[in-house]
């Protein structure tokens, strides 16, 4: 992931934050990925379902957790 500038940063469509007031990028698929790290360390539990929901609907699959269950 590409450490963003505040003048790259600005440039960013507001619809590729994943909640209001320009948090959490999600304009390409590492920082949806980082966006989803970061909000699970420091985010409130509706941040985090709020940018759950932006990150899967942008990126399908991503981040979604795996079944332990094993087959036999």
């Amino acid at each position: 992931m590409a450490k963003l500038s505040t003048e790259a940063r600005n440039k960013i469509s507001t619809k590729d934050f994943a909640v209001k007031g320009r948090r959490y990028p999600i304009e390409d698929r590492s920082h949806a990925k980082n966006a989803l790290a970061r909000v699970s360390q420091f985010g409130s539990s509706e941040e985090k379902s709020e940018v759950r929901a932006k990150v899967h609907k942008k990126y399908p699959g991503m981040g979604e957790k795996k079944s332990a269950r094993k087959k036999g």
